[in-house]
């Protein structure tokens, strides 16, 4: 097993770091034989009957994300269907769902709205942390809000999800809420020379990026809806300072801002008064 894993690894090695190729070799060989990790690295499984994975490895030399190749991905302890239409959760994506979690709301049943939920990873994990909320999810995408369904049921929680254009007119009469999350496009068009091959080639574009003339665009509508009493934001670490000023322009209180695992600012979180 050493040799396989060593083989698929050297494979990888012209388009990935050598951790995270080793590191995809080990998932390759997880999902195509459903051995356990420890049984792969102990090598107490053989190597005789591993089907072919060539195929794999091909896709992944063209960057493909190895989560699209699989259909799936493990996250926040939850088991999500991911497709092309919706993004990879990540880990600082986690983050703001630990914020939330952690945050002491006065109310133990508190109604939530996730918008841009794409896969409904932070609506279903709200949901699982905390069984008593009412969570709602909003995305301007069919397909994204047909994966997000899925995805609840696939992790045994009720989530309400919607398809839903938060610019579009009348949207403000769709109640109000204790909580509204937001991990919304907001990278800028310019930011695109610096990304990998594997996010800008397949994930979509249109939960990524927002225009340079305007890249607090879906900060801005959500804050001037006032749906929730408390507002929490994945952002963009180049527009803390900016974002904060809007928020208080727009009547926020008791801005914070909190930095992800890697020292960047990355969550954004306010209160109406």
């Amino acid at each position: 097993m050493k040799e396989l894993i060593a083989h698929i690894t050297s494979q990888l090695l012209p388009c990935y770091p050598e951790d995270e190729a080793r590191a995809l070799a080990l998932w390759i060989i997880e999902e195509s034989t459903g051995f356990s990790r420890s049984e792969i690295l102990t090598g107490c499984k053989g190597t005789k009957n591993i089907p072919n994975l060539q195929e794999t490895i091909d896709r992944l030399l063209h960057f493909e994300p190895i989560q699209y190749i699989f259909g799936h991905t493990f996250w926040c302890g939850l088991d999500l269907k991911v497709t092309p239409s919706t993004l990879i959760p990540r880990p600082e994506t986690a983050e703001l769902v630990e914020s939330i979690s952690n945050f002491q709301f006065p109310i133990s049943n508190c109604r939530v709205l996730d918008i841009g939920t794409g896969s409904g990873c932070i609506a279903i994990a709200l949901k699982k942390a905390h069984p008593q909320w009412q969570v709602t999810g909003f995305d301007i995408s069919a397909k994204a809000i047909e994966v997000a369904k899925g995805n609840a049921a696939r992790n045994n929680v009720e989530v309400r999800f919607k398809q839903a254009d938060i610019f579009a007119d009348g949207i403000e009469t769709i109640g109000t809420f204790d909580i509204v999350v937001s991990n919304p496009p907001y990278i800028c068009e310019k930011e695109k020379a610096q990304m990998r091959r594997n996010v800008l080639d397949y994930e979509p574009a249109q939960a990524l990026f927002v225009p340079d003339s305007d890249p607090l665009k879906f900060y801005r509508r959500i804050a001037e809806l006032h749906l929730g009493k408390h507002l929490f934001f994945e952002i963009n670490e180049a527009y803390p300072q900016e974002l904060a000023a809007l928020l208080t322009n727009l009547g926020y209180t008791d801005i914070h801002v909190t930095k992800d695992i890697y020292g960047k600012p990355r969550i954004i979180e306010g209160r109406m008064a």
